[in-house]
């Protein structure tokens, strides 16, 4: 990495629980292909005053993640069609002092969905309802996937979602099964490790587990689902993917496919 001099370019990421796994992708990429850019997280005491911070300070780039993404849009200039059509952001470019914002979450499963070859015929059950849970379900239903259900507490925006997409809504995972299974709730992201957000019994009957979260980067969710034998999707796969098209927005450069891999590699390499 270059020493910090005064044309250096700043991304960043704003996250309520920010981890490392982004911030060691891109400043891997960012030596190896010795570019004078340095990538920092953050956890914001105030969103508006980050993103203003964003604009003000001309930082190029800044990734989006729980719970911000839909509470940013007020505070961008434009949507791009990725972040618009779901109402979602997890990437800002910042072009002179303008913020259009993107969602590169979508696209990073849509590409996981294909190169897991997970066929749309099986039914779904998506635990969540936030901004990371509307990238989800529109991937779904966009590959194919027709029967799902959004399983939600919070009644409004569950049964909202679930209405956007054609799925249905239930409240509580309980006696539910599905073939897939996909969380995007925080459960078993630090410090809360140990908690699963399906009973082991809903895992033993499906055929596929997908976790999108990333930190850790294998959680008790996708241990569990490994020990019963069933085919897994990680949270780091989706990290990889969708920080390779924000790498690609900042620094208009696209890594190769060997260096994108061993950037991931690195990333989940050290201490969270």
């Amino acid at each position: 990495m270059p020493i910090l001099n005064k044309d250096m370019t700043l991304c960043i990421s704003l996250s309520a629980r920010p981890s490392n796994i982004g911030t060691r992708f891109h400043n891997y990429l960012y030596e190896e292909l010795g570019l004078n850019y340095i990538y920092k997280a953050f956890a914001p005491v105030d969103l508006a005053d980050a993103i203003a911070g964003v604009r003000g300070l001309g930082i190029r780039g800044c990734a989006v993640s729980m719970p911000y993404k839909e509470d940013v849009i007020a505070l961008v200039d434009e949507m791009d069609a990725s972040a618009q059509a779901i109402d979602s952001v997890n990437t800002i470019v910042n072009d002179n002092g303008r913020l259009r914002a993107y969602n590169t979450d979508y696209t990073a499963v849509r590409r996981l969905l294909a190169q897991h070859d997970i066929s749309p015929e099986l039914s779904v059950l998506v635990r969540g309802s936030g901004g990371m849970a509307k990238a989800v379900a529109a991937a779904l239903r966009d590959a194919g996937f027709r029967n799902g259900t959004i399983v939600a507490r919070n009644e409004a925006t569950g049964q909202a979602l679930a209405a956007l997409y054609g799925y249905a809504w239930a409240p509580r995972v309980g006696a539910l099964t599905a073939d897939l299974l996909v969380n995007v709730t925080p459960r078993g992201m630090a410090p809360d490790e140990a908690r699963l957000s399906f009973r082991t019994e809903t895992i033993a009957a499906a055929l596929v587990v997908f976790d999108v979260v990333a930190s850790p980067s294998e959680t008790q969710l996708i241990r569990v689902a490994r020990a019963a034998g069933k085919p897994i999707i990680t949270g780091a796969e989706v990290v990889a993917l969708q920080a390779e098209e924000q790498f690609v927005l900042y620094t208009g450069i696209r890594p190769t496919p060997d260096q994108i891999q061993r950037a991931a590699a690195f990333s989940r390499d050290l201490p969270l």
